[in-house]
């Protein structure tokens, strides 16, 4: 087994062996990979020649080639199935069926709703996996591969176990290798998490899916395809639960769920009580039982739920943030604990120079220079560094990152360059009269290096990567330097922290979220940078590697702020020990290295510039990679939860009030008094129209409290009373031997007044557009029940039923208010026994 660099033992067993792999489906299509494969003869070739044409064939034709698994995501036909075979939509199916067959063809007006809630689900989703599917995990679709002594480029998934490949500076590795001759210098950081530069010698392994940054090696391929480090974490992330991670959702499932096992002996007993007992016809009973039924699934508020969400992800979509599941925008805006990483989400990407402090020792190389030009001494050695930046290429960041800062430079003609390598650790510039070097401090200064260590540590200390700049008086041949070399300035690097960071993590303060740093960096460092964005607590840190057990994590991420040195492993137990704290977890990643914490967050956060396997196995991806967009989303979440919450307690006024008028009707022997086309104009214009434009309107206030419960309580006053009004005109109708379909007009309007009345206190405080919707939606009804009452089934009342409908309609402001009250005295007894019971 080949230990990796970064990685801790668990880590690599929990990857190397199948037994480790907890999920079914990643055993299965491992165990299917291998049985696909036949039997393969191991090869070391010489790393000049390479593996012959008739070795890669015999490889090829074992399976043996570097075929990436498929990443993580659904297939057309699998979203479409999921939005479509719902247990929602079969109710629905069965309903609508049993209209058709009586021939109750107008009561069919709740289809439209059914529809558009499904096509609204798959369209997002599917827009979702195109854009994701432009994302690639390997950007390095070639790769140049000695084959029969001669090198050749070839497509990374046509090399084959055992080739040799050339990787040089920009190149990033496409399969697991060990090198075979060459050095070269990696950034692993999409894999471990570390930001620093890893050195690779001979017989060291490189990963797959990490970059060089510098030198160039020859490599043979030692696990391709599926057998891959960055396939194996793919594969764990493809078996991620998709699960329900919206508590909105949760409640409405939960609702349903109820609602689907009750409504099935409810109308049953409905059609069998119609049909035998009270004489109804066929067609009759099944329309009254399909009105029940309907009026007790809230379909209505799944649409308003899809709607908003849609609204919210095409808005969201313009500030480059892509949601792959849509009801994760409910979940971040409910997060307490914000779980980030140093590089990337803090940090830019790219390095830049920070501070460039002369050292006093070498101020005599500087005097002469000073009196010629009468400048200071930083700038004369801002020009000399200047100079050597100019003379190099710009195979690395580092090199980026100064001639970037050291624009200016003097007229001075190098004779010989030397450009940085890994095992130098230098780069040097011959003069005629001078010679300069430039690189990290040990082999720079070798011997001289005690002198200046305490200095050199004291910025290291701080956060920074610190260089030496310096004179050097002999030959600079590209090998270890052996003459004096004088240091004229340290010159302070560190990933820039991103512009908008401070203001960013300032608002999730604000918002009682707490930040937890997790980085593979070191922890003084990443402590540093926490303290520059502006991260509360931020001097709270410790070294993970000094975690052994799940418990002391848990301990340390209930006590620290920031964590260095974590291993992919720890990540993952950092957010579990959140969650089993309470806490309501959201992390952002874009490294292979962060895949197992986004799979166990309760909202997951990829940069888009980060792996293909990250982005895949988030919920939210920021297109642009910019942390900064993240308030947006959080508010774009709240606004929608809000709103629907507030909205969706019009929904369920028609639910309780459907569910105990089909009890009332069952116990008294009567026949539902409504048909399913009156319950959606009822639903159309005191719920769906109304709640879609209150569910778009501005909110910011943060979520309190469960979903269910609030939405109840605010609609069990309104439901009761809907309940009691309706229940006693079908009494009154009967006992006056009012006609049935009078009643049913009668109890329609009864539910509007309720209903609008409800809507009035749902729209406080009123404004502009409130107060249109109020008004619009009742004009509405009118319109509906004078022009098209035979789509609806609004008939003329007689005298006796109109005057029924004024003595209910006027009883039904106090038997609501009083009501009101009544649940909110109850709601206040409870919270307050609570309280005194738990002491919170």
């Amino acid at each position: 087994m080949l230990m990796r660099p970064g990685l801790c033992k668990e880590d690599i067993m929990f990857l190397r062996r199948k037994s480790d792999h907890d999920d079914i489906k990643v055993q299965e299509e491992i165990y299917e990979y291998e049985e696909e494969r036949g039997p393969v003869t191991r090869y070391e070739p010489d790393y000049r020649d390479g593996l012959t044409g008739r070795q890669v064939k015999e490889h090829a034709a074992a399976g043996y080639r570097n075929v990436p698994v498929d990443p993580p995501s659904q297939t057309v036909g699998e979203i479409v199935h999921e939005n479509v075979f719902t247990y929602f939509n079969l109710i629905f199916a069965v309903l609508a069926v049993l209209l058709c067959l009586v021939g109750s063809f107008r009561n069919l007006t709740f289809l439209p709703v059914i529809i558009a809630n499904t096509l609204i689900g798959i369209v997002q989703e599917v827009r979702a996996k195109n854009i994701l599917e432009k994302l690639t995990m390997l950007n390095a679709p070639q790769a140049v591969a000695v084959r029969d002594g001669k090198p050749s480029t070839v497509g990374s998934e046509e090399l084959v176990l055992d080739d040799i490949v050339i990787f040089k500076a920009g190149n990033q590795i496409c399969a697991d290798a060990v090198v075979a001759a060459g050095e070269v210098q990696v950034n692993e950081s999409l894999l471990t998490g570390e930001a620093d530069e890893i050195t690779k010698k001979k017989g060291d392994h490189l990963m797959s899916g990490s970059f060089v940054v510098a030198g160039q090696c020859h490599a043979r391929l030692e696990y391709v395809g599926a057998d891959s480090y960055i396939s194996k974490l793919t594969l764990e992330a493809k078996a991620m639960q998709k699960g329900e991670q919206s508590e909105m959702m949760r409640s409405l499932n939960k609702l349903v769920k109820f609602i689907g096992i009750a409504l099935i002996p409810i109308g049953i007993a409905l059609v069998v009580q119609s049909l035998f007992f009270n004489d109804e016809t066929l067609r009759s009973s099944i329309t009254s039982m399909v009105a029940a039924v309907i009026g007790m699934i809230p379909e209505g508020l799944y649409l308003l739920a899809s709607v908003a969400l849609a609204v919210s992800s095409m808005r969201l979509a313009k500030q480059k943030v892509l949601l792959h599941d849509m009801k994760s925008i409910e979940t971040l805006a409910r997060v307490d604990v914000l779980c980030v990483d140093k590089t990337g989400t803090i940090t830019e990407n790219s390095m830049s120079v920070k501070k460039l402090i002369p050292v006093t020792a070498g101020e005599k190389k500087t005097e002469e220079a000073e009196k010629n030009t009468g400048e200071d001494a930083e700038t004369v050695l801002s020009r000399m560094i200047g100079d050597l930046a100019l003379a190099m290429s710009s195979d690395n960041s580092t090199m980026e990152a100064l001639k970037v800062y050291f624009k200016e430079h003097t007229d001075a003609k190098p004779v010989k360059v030397t450009p940085f390598t890994s095992k130098t650790k230098y780069s040097g510039v011959t003069y005629e009269d001078k010679a300069h070097v430039l690189g990290a401090p040990e082999f720079i200064l070798r011997e001289d290096y005690e002198t200046y260590k305490d200095e050199i540590q004291q910025y290291a200390g701080k956060g920074y990567r610190v260089l030496v700049f310096a004179g050097y008086d002999g030959e600079i041949d590209g090998n270890e330097l052996t003459g004096k070399a004088e240091p004229l300035a340290y010159i302070l690097l560190a990933n820039p922290v991103r512009k908008n960071a401070p203001e960013t993590f300032a608002y999730f303060a604000e918002q009682g979220v707490e930040v937890k740093v997790i980085s593979g960096d070191n922890p003084l460092t990443v402590s540093e940078v926490a303290k520059e964005a502006g991260i509360k607590n931020a001097e709270n840190y410790v070294d993970a590697a000094v975690l052994a057990t799940e418990e002391d994590a848990a301990e340390a991420i209930a006590k620290y702020t920031v964590f260095g040195r974590v291993t992919p492993a720890q990540k993952r137990q950092f957010v579990q020990a959140l969650k089993e704290q309470g806490h309501t977890v959201a992390m952002t990643g874009d490294g292979v290295n962060d895949v197992l914490a986004l799979k166990d967050a309760d909202c997951s956060v990829a940069m888009a510039s980060g792996s293909d396997a990250a982005v895949q196995a988030s919920q939210v991806v920021l297109l642009e990679s910019d942390f900064s967009c993240m308030p947006s989303v959080v508010l774009e979440g709240r606004r929608v939860v809000n709103n629907i919450q507030r909205s969706a307690s019009l929904f369920l006024v028609k639910n309780i009030f459907s569910f105990l008028l089909s009890l009332f009707a069952v116990a008294f022997m009567i026949t539902y008094p409504l048909e399913p086309s009156q319950i959606s104009l009822i639903s159309m214009f005191t719920i769906g129209i109304p709640a879609f434009f209150l569910a778009l309107q501005p909110n910011q206030e943060v979520i309190k409290g469960h979903f269910l419960t609030n939405v109840f309580l605010k609609a069990l006053p309104a439901g009761l009373t809907d309940v009691l009004a309706v229940g006693a005109l079908v009494v009154f109708g009967r006992t006056f031997d009012v006609s049935p379909t009078d009643i049913s007009t009668a109890a329609t309007m009864l539910l509007a007044i309720v209903g609008f009345m409800i809507l009035f206190k749902i729209c406080q405080p009123l404004n502009t557009l409130r107060i249109i919707v109020w008004i619009g939606s009742m004009a509405g009804l009118l319109a509906c029940s004078i022009f098209l009452p035979d789509l609806f089934a609004i008939t003329g009342m007689s005298v006796e039923c109109i005057m029924l409908f004024v003595v209910f309609s006027i009883a039904t402001e106090p038997v609501l208010r009083y009501l009101t009250l009544l649940v909110g005295r109850l709601r206040l007894i409870y919270r307050k026994r609570v309280k005194k019971e738990t002491g919170l």
